[in-house]
């Protein structure tokens, strides 16, 4: 109906509330206005969650050479319960599908004097490889072999993720290692804002 122009606009009160519209109403910030904000403000954006990341408490023994499930059972956060450390798997709860950022580190280990040939971080998608990162060598490597993979994924209510890994040894055992000082091994996620 008309243009209100000034230059500040207070509440009645000291430290009182101006409210603009009542429910239902838009406001239209046109091209080329530039609104500044030097105070607190609340209700904009969003948050990354879900949100979730755990750890192994112990190294996991695994068949050498053989692509194997690795199970993490030590939450350091999980923001919505949909992490369950029973069966390793992060689950998307209701109502919050969305496109996510999922990672996993690995740190392969020989448990003897073997060397290690070949080691495989996958992240796995309701039971099928997803993507996955892998080094493997014409002849062989140290005792210790860390991989890190990441995704941003398309994922749907009921959607479910987990880690595999393979360790190929020399000689003796194959494990995934689990250190409580440097948690070099883990796997978490968040949900990105759109």
């Amino acid at each position: 109906m008309g243009t209100i122009k000034t230059t500040n606009i207070e509440p009645i009160a000291d430290n009182g509330t101006v409210t603009l519209g009542s429910s239902g109403d838009t406001f239209t910030v046109p091209s080329g206005v530039t609104i500044t904000n030097n105070g607190t403000q609340t209700g904009f954006g969003g948050t990354n969650t879900p949100a979730f990341e755990v750890i192994k408490s112990s190294s996991q023994t695994i068949t050498d050479g053989s692509t194997t499930k690795i199970t993490f059972d030590t939450e350091r956060f999980d923001t919505a319960n949909a992490y369950d450390t029973s069966t390793s798997k992060f689950t998307v709860p209701s109502g919050q599908a969305g496109k996510y950022f999922i990672y996993s580190g690995l740190t392969g280990q020989s448990g003897t004097s073997g060397q290690i040939s070949d080691c495989r971080n996958v992240i796995y998608k309701n039971g099928s490889q997803y993507k996955a990162a892998f080094l493997i060598f014409g002849g062989t490597t140290g005792y210790f072999l860390s991989l890190n993979t990441y995704s941003i994924m398309d994922l749907s209510v009921g959607d479910y993720i987990e880690v595999y890994g393979l360790v190929n040894v020399g000689s003796g055992s194959a494990l995934i290692n689990a250190d409580a000082a440097d948690n070099r091994t883990y796997f978490g996620g968040y949900k990105i804002i759109e």
